[in-house]
């Protein structure tokens, strides 16, 4: 995940000085494009998701193997002012992560693999800055409310039957920055962004005393977002 974060800020950081030190008078590209009351666009992404757990007593730690997801999604943004805008960003969000609970000797009771299909609505408000050239940082954040496909919620099995449960509906908050690029024809944005959870997102196991759930007093979803706007 560094990796990809390295990468994001190297091409961020290479477009931005280039644009400062080679386009000084550059031509401007799409010079209305932010004095429209309403826009539209979409938008790709990457994921990779976690867990983080608050225990009930100091035991070992459940371990969380992270694999890479994608996010696809819609964007209906509302003007404010020359640099606040409100923004509507329902999309799809789908991400696996794989438990490893301590204290069993088999692979089928120690290994859960959650895999969890968000649709989700985040109200976002975008802050930037003056437009520079043909380029403009900006600040986002907002709440957000998830539905997840894959929760089990419903489900009559719990971990002894080997089902993992969770709650269909998770509330978190998105944190992040990026940079507008006006091309000739569209505006491209690259942008990385922290989401966090608000609530407890874990369904316990019907014995209380259950060996993977007995001991977790909260589980939330945190993760990095790397997504890349078209409008």
């Amino acid at each position: 995940m560094k990796k990809w974060l390295f990468l994001c800020l190297s091409v961020i950081a290479f477009n931005a000085t280039t644009i400062a030190q080679f386009n000084e008078n550059p031509v401007m590209n799409r010079e209305n494009e932010d004095k429209k009351l309403l826009n539209w666009g979409y938008y790709l992404g990457l994921n990779q998701l976690d867990f983080k757990f608050d225990y009930k007593e100091d035991k070992p730690d459940i371990l969380v193997s992270k694999t890479f997801g994608f996010n696809v999604g819609l964007i209906g943004e509302v003007r404010i002012n020359e640099f606040l805008d409100i923004r509507l960003e329902p999309g799809l969000n789908y991400a696996t992560r794989t438990l490893g609970f301590p204290g069993f000797s088999s692979e089928r009771d120690a290994i859960r693999e959650v895999k969890s299909t968000y649709i989700n609505f985040p109200l976002l408000l975008k802050a930037s800055t003056r437009r520079i050239g043909n380029w403009k940082p900006f600040i986002i954040g907002g709440g957000a409310m998830s539905l997840n496909l894959g929760s089990n919620e419903s489900s009559l099995d719990d971990n002894s039957g080997g089902t993992f449960r969770m709650t269909k509906w998770v509330y978190n908050y998105e944190l992040g920055f990026g940079i507008d690029f006006y091309l000739e024809y569209f505006k491209f944005s690259p942008s990385i962004r922290g989401v966090f959870a608000l609530t407890d997102e874990l369904i316990r196991d019907n014995n209380p005393d259950s060996n993977w759930t007995g001991n977790i007093d909260a589980m939330r979803t945190r993760g990095i977002f790397i997504n890349f706007t078209f409008e």
